[in-house]
């Protein structure tokens, strides 16, 4: 579901996180690709779609126990256009985290047309990886995001978004240090973030393709309403590419870059493990102003319900991008099972474990492929 990774990266803005885990823990993640080019289904009109419900029960140090449910209807408007789809998402825990959120995603005229909202609150305890340790925090706030694109063709889409954040961060514990800009009391911060998407997709399916490739380029600029973060901007940039060398088999393979400007408060920096998709830390360890990352996934179909999946990547942050090396290169690999959820739309459930160069351990549980 479109709407599984919408609601993660928003949850995500409001607690510094986009996959929230921690070293042999239990990472729940939705972490579906955007349906950004046509799905290829006999069932067209919005009578004719289909109904995904997830619910996934969930246990770590850092979020506790709990349970996130999803639920989305997708459905096709015409035969030329990705699908669509309308969804809700809440997440509990038993530390006190909470987070619910609604969005929809509408494509029409042949993908002429592709508009997409978000809306999230959160309340979320979390811990943030510094130079001093692990930083306990306390995040709540509320986030909205619209896109509005224009398709020039079938495959390529300039569009503009908007994004609203609403957010406090406190540290939660005394006499702690303060992390740059000052977050040393409760600090609370509206942020209003205009931005330029381009997509080229040549991919032959949205949710499970198989040949193609996927080119997206964001830039965002971050004015400050109201708080101490001041203004700063962001660009990012991942290619995916996909083959099918065998049959029932796809390889997949990744590079992503990040750059933020350096008043990037740390809950919008890049992260090893943000946008890029990457398995194997939690997205708090490495953030910075630059992050470059490199991943390759096989995937197989078993049977029609059942899959599997091998990965591995590496990645690099710093401050800048001639630096990136100082900081060491970070790798991981793991292996997945994949569920079919939907007979109508190739829709997976997900279950990753990996293992990091510091012989860490991270089991990942989300909807969908992971890029």
């Amino acid at each position: 579901m479109t709407f599984a990774k919408h609601f993660a990266r928003g949850l995500a803005l409001l607690c510094g996180l986009s996959s929230p885990g921690w070293a042999g823990s239990v990472t729940v993640e939705p972490g579906v690709d955007t349906f950004d080019s046509p799905h290829q289904d006999s069932s067209v009109g919005f009578r004719n779609g289909s109904v995904v419900v997830v619910p996934i029960p969930f246990s770590n140090p850092m979020l506790g126990s709990g349970l996130t449910l999803a639920a989305g209807y997708l459905f096709t408007i015409d035969e030329g256009s990705k699908p669509s789809m309308f969804g809700i998402a809440a997440l509990g825990s038993n530390n006190g985290s909470e987070a619910y959120g609604v969005a929809g995603n509408l494509a029409f005229d042949d993908n002429r047309w592709l508009m997409s909202a978000l809306y999230t609150r959160a309340n979320v305890n979390y811990d943030l990886y510094t130079a001093v340790g692990q930083l306990p925090i306390r995040q709540n706030g509320q986030l909205a995001r619209i896109e509005f694109a224009y398709g020039f063709t079938p495959d390529l889409s300039l569009g503009a978004s908007l994004r609203y954040l609403d957010t406090t961060v406190d540290l939660d514990g005394p006499d702690l240090p303060s992390i740059p800009p000052p977050f040393d009391a409760f600090t609370r911060m509206e942020i209003a973030s205009p931005g330029v998407v381009l997509k080229w997709d040549t991919r032959d399916d949205t949710i499970y393709p198989t040949t193609g490739f996927q080119l997206k380029t964001e830039y965002v600029h971050s004015i400050t309403l109201n708080g101490i973060t001041g203004n700063y901007g962001k660009g990012s940039g991942q290619y995916t590419h996909y083959f099918s060398p065998l049959k029932n088999g796809v390889v997949v393979a990744r590079g992503a870059v990040c750059s933020a400007s350096s008043q990037t408060p740390f809950f919008d920096q890049c992260a090893l493990g943000g946008a890029d998709g990457f398995r194997g830390f939690p997205a708090t360890q490495f953030l910075d102003f630059r992050a470059a990352s490199l991943q390759i996934e096989y995937r197989h179909q078993l049977t029609k319900r059942i899959g599997g999946v091998a990965f591995g990547g590496v990645g690099q942050t710093g401050d800048r991008f001639s630096t990136l090396s100082q900081g060491g290169t970070h790798s991981a690999y793991g292996l997945g099972v994949r569920y079919r959820v939907s007979k109508k739309f190739p829709v997976d459930f997900s279950v990753d474990w990996s293992r990091n160069d510091l012989d860490q351990d991270n089991l990942y549980i989300y909807v969908g492929q992971r890029f």
